[in-house]
Parts: C-alpha cells; sequence; structure tokens
C-alpha cells in the first residue's frame, strides 16, 4: 500500500494530476481545492489512497493526513465510492461541517452522486465520524449562521451549470470571486467574465 508519493507536478484535467516520482509518473485525482492549490512543474508530497478492484488501480491524493483520513472514512460508509467520497472532500471544509452539524440535506444533495435518501443516511453517518474524530473540524469554523461563500453559492453554481459549464469549472472560477460581491447575480457576472 502507498502511503504518500514525493515528486513534480503535472496538472492534467480535473481532478487529475500527475506525479514524477523515480522516474514513474502517477496519475491520481486529487479534491478540487488541492488541485487549484498544486502548481504546474513544482515539487509536491501527496498522500494518498488506493483503491483497487480487478481492472482498476485508482490512486488518490492529499496534502494531509487529515484529509486521507477523512477521504478513508468516507469510502467505507454504505453508499459511498471513492469518486463520490472525493467530490465530498472537495466541499469547502467549514461549509461541510457546518452541513452535517445543522442537518442541510441541501449542501450534501448538491454533490453529483448523491440522492435525497443517501444524504439523509449519510447525515446520520457523518455526525458519528464527527464524534470519533472531533480533530476533523477543530479547523474548521463550525457555526449554523455561517454565510455561504462564492465558491460555494449554490444558485450561482447551478446558474453556470446551465449556461453550459461543468460543475468543477463553475466551483473553479468562483472561488476567485472576491468574498465582498454578495449577490448571487453579481457572483455569475464575475464568474463569467473569468470564464
Amino acid at each position: 500500500m502507498l502511503h504518500a508519493i514525493s515528486g513534480i507536478i503535472e496538472k492534467l484535467a480535473p481532478p487529475h494530476v500527475g506525479i514524477e516520482a523515480a522516474g514513474v509518473s502517477y496519475m491520481v485525482s486529487v479534491p478540487l481545492h488541492v488541485y487549484e492549490e498544486l502548481e504546474d512543474g513544482k515539487d509536491a508530497r501527496l498522500f494518498i489512497a488506493s483503491h483497487i478492484r480487478e481492472d482498476r488501480f485508482d490512486l488518490f491524493g492529499f496534502l494531509t493526513l487529515q484529509d486521507r483520513s477523512l477521504y478513508t472514512a468516507l469510502v467505507n460508509l454504505d453508499g459511498i465510492g471513492p469518486k463520490t467520497a472525493l467530490e465530498i472532500c472537495s466541499l469547502p471544509r467549514s461549509l461541510f461541517f457546518t452541513a452535517i452539524v445543522s442537518d442541510d440535506l441541501k449542501m450534501l444533495t448538491s454533490v453529483k452522486g448523491i440522492g435525497k435518501k443517501t444524504a439523509e443516511k449519510l447525515l446520520v453517518d457523518l455526525k458519528t465520524l464527527l464524534e470519533k474524530h472531533p480533530e476533523w473540524s477543530a479547523q474548521a469554523s463550525v457555526t449554523s449562521g455561517t454565510k455561504p461563500t462564492a465558491s460555494f453559492d449554490q444558485d450561482a453554481i447551478a446558474a453556470l451549470v446551465s449556461l453550459g459549464y461543468d460543475e468543477q469549472s463553475a466551483l473553479r472560477v468562483l472561488r476567485t470571486v472576491p468574498a465582498s460581491v454578495e449577490r448571487t447575480e453579481d457572483r455569475v457576472k464575475t464568474a463569467l467574465r473569468s470564464l
């Protein structure tokens, strides 16, 4: 089992990156915020979670052991596969933990591959996981009054998707919208200028 890979990053189509170590380039899937943080041609270290099936050997990379631990716990839940777990890990962390604390089904159902019934069961499982791993939310400010940020304004994402952009591109460009832009309509306009 791989623990971590250190090497030179080659950015591929999101969410994939190549990481070259000892003459071998590994293709690794990473959460959206990790993809954005990694720099093409620069050295990086990714903590690896692997998923092996008869016909596939997939690698998932994270910048911290804590993030890998969360991903591994998500994959072990009923109804959550590796790709869905990666999508969940791409959610802004403070909003993700706020969704768990405030029973926010809407945020979980916005994740590709999660329907209402799965989200309801997932909330129960996630609350149990948070009780076992309080360190996951220690760095995130978990308050029920957290406002949606530009990067996770669901209406802005939906508007961009309806205009033909994929959800990952929408999330990526919305992360660049200044926090001072508060109205969804203005966020969409600002995002469109960058697409």
